[in-house]
């Protein structure tokens, strides 16, 4: 038996698709634990790229089952539009992807409410959190709030007249302050239709997973985005909308924390982040724009262009804490080849004294400058390479450094985007 949870340790985006690709070929079940379609994970095998938002990475794998667990609030429209691309891609889902019933939904309401409400805040003070505006918040609102409808619902007989109420709901609300009304007669039948399409996917997930550990079977847990976007321990409130630390991945799919055995942090070589909030190493610059066109860093999901900047071992330190991360699974150090000189942040400076860890006031982290440590590059392609031993003297010595730095040995380093460009080291 062996439990794994995959985590992001930055601000999302930093390659967990391909390395639970890459984790998945000995594992039997791959849960995805929280987070919705505002996230993207890309998987690229041989020629072909592929874009899941809810699906698990686990997918590619011809043996491996993939539980959307109840931690996920699942889009029906946007999910079924996922299976129908897959299947006509060649894949599989009858047996082998399974939804939880306890997973809430995501409705056209939860949009309006989303994009409404970026809309004033930016009218407000000109500040938004940067959503996906894919109603993902307001449908994690609603479960706090015990008003949500979950997949046990979608598939209830009496689906129909749930989601009527919750729109004629959300409408009385609109008419009130003159917003505009959802169309009831346009909505429904779309719903209905995904509703039979989602129905034999939708089981007891809870009972599915303990069942499968308890006889031995491997699982892999999937997190979405990234522990400096954890509603709790992240750059609040420029954060997601749910756990996307380890804790996420117990409390989103019921199996108890004593079960997990492992838990593998995924960084980039450097930093990057999508949306507002602060990024103490962000690059402005030409250097930034260089790491942004090699790395192909755009959103999965939206195609925004990602904020890149060095690597932040304070951040990275704090993400290990949290999440008690066992080994680094380090990606895209082939996008450093070409430069001269890197900077690697140790730690911060704020107002005079010293911060060796992310302050929760973004007043305060706003006002940290970087301490940097610079580091010669190695000039030299390392996508091609297959054996740590073989890296550039200079580029190992900038990974070993990064582990150091962190207090976490190193496990996978991914040189490039597709799975021959996996260097396995201790996992």
């Amino acid at each position: 038996m062996s439990c794994t949870v995959l985590v992001g340790a930055q601000w999302g985006d930093e390659g967990k698709g391909k390395i639970i690709d890459v984790l998945t070929e000995n594992i039997d079940v791959v849960a995805r634990y929280q987070g919705g379609n505002n996230a993207g994970h890309t998987v690229e095998i041989d020629d072909e790229r592929y874009v899941l938002h809810l699906i698990p990475s686990g997918i590619f794998r011809a043996n491996t089952l993939c539980v959307i667990g109840n931690g996920v609030v699942v889009d029906p429209l946007a999910l079924t539009a996922e299976m129908n691309e897959l299947t006509g891609r060649g894949l599989s889902m009858t047996g082998r992807l399974f939804i939880s019933d306890r997973s809430h939904a995501v409705f056209p309401y939860h949009m309006a409410l989303d994009k409404s409400r970026e809309l004033e805040r930016g009218k407000k003070d000109g500040t938004k959190i940067g959503t996906t505006q894919r109603g993902i918040g307001p449908s994690y609102g609603d479960k706090i709030m015990r008003t949500g409808l979950r997949m046990c619902d979608l598939v209830a007989p009496d689906f129909s007249s749930r989601l009527v109420a919750r729109l004629d709901e959300h409408n009385r609300c609109c008419s009130a302050t003159g917003a505009e009304l959802l169309d009831k007669d346009s909505i429904l039948p779309r719903y209905i239709e995904a509703s039979k399409v989602l129905r034999p996917f939708v089981t007891d997930t809870i009972s599915m997973l303990n069942n499968a550990i308890a006889a031995g079977k491997s699982v892999l847990f999937e997190g979405a985005q990234g522990a400096m976007l954890d509603v709790d321990f992240g750059t609040y409130p420029f954060v997601t909308s749910s756990n996307a630390t380890v804790g996420g991945a117990c409390t989103g799919t019921g199996v108890p924390p004593q079960r997990i055995d492992r838990v593998v942090g995924v960084i980039k070589a450097y930093t990057t982040r999508v949306g507002e909030g602060p990024f103490p190493t962000e690059l402005k610059d030409q250097t930034g724009e260089l790491i942004r066109a090699k790395g192909r860093e755009f959103g999965a999901t939206t195609g925004r262009p990602r904020r890149c900047g060095w690597f932040d071992a304070v951040v990275a330190r704090y993400s290990a804490m949290i999440n008690g991360v066992n080994y680094w699974a380090m990606t895209k150090l082939d996008v450093l080849d070409d430069l001269k000189t890197i900077k690697v942040c140790v730690g911060y400076e704020c107002e005079g004294r010293a911060l060796d860890t992310v302050p929760a006031s973004l007043d305060l982290l706003g006002k940290c400058r970087p301490v940097y440590r610079e580091f010669e590059g190695w000039m030299t392609p390392t996508t091609d390479v297959t054996r740590f031993d073989d890296l550039p003297a200079k580029a190992k010595a900038y990974v070993n450094e990064l582990c150091a730095l962190t207090g976490v040995p190193l496990g996978i380093l991914s040189v490039g985007p597709r799975r021959a460009n996996t260097l396995r080291i201790a996992i």
